[in-house]
């Protein structure tokens, strides 16, 4: 899937929900299925600056395409980096480096965070597109 259809899906997933509480519970139980970084990546290198909770990401290039694995020491946290993983992840640097996450500002995610958290929420983008930057540059 695309990017964007990945986003189109999240959008319609939420539109399900009647109010911000099973919202959040639904960002949580994605959390809960989190594929965990390996213990060996909880690094000081991996930690996402300008979060709140501490967040580890880790980005493998495979195939032509970015993997990230991520774990995080907050529930909501690990919630919204599965959300991103899931948009993110298994997808080339261009097409990450192209696509801003508009599924954010569609189910209303970054106006019910606390501005700490939202902050967060940006700087997690900010490394995901960082990270394919990265690949981007070595393998051009």
């Amino acid at each position: 899937m695309t990017i964007k259809e990945i986003q189109e899906e999240i959008i319609d997933e939420f539109d399900m929900f009647d109010d911000w509480m099973e919202r959040y519970e639904y960002i949580i139980e994605m959390g809960k299925s989190l594929e965990i970084i390996d213990a060996i990546n909880k690094t000081d290198d991996n930690l996402i600056n300008g979060c709140q909770s501490k967040v580890w990401l880790q980005a493998d290039y495979k195939n032509d395409m970015v993997v990230f694995t991520a774990d995080s020491d907050a529930i909501l946290t690990k919630g919204i980096i599965a959300l991103l993983l899931r948009v993110y992840s298994n997808q080339t640097p261009k097409d990450i480096l192209d696509f801003e996450p508009f599924f954010i500002d569609k189910i209303g995610l970054k106006e019910h965070l606390s501005p700490t958290r939202a902050n967060g929420l940006l700087s997690m983008v900010k490394q995901l597109k960082l990270y394919a930057l990265a690949f981007q540059t070595k393998n051009s």
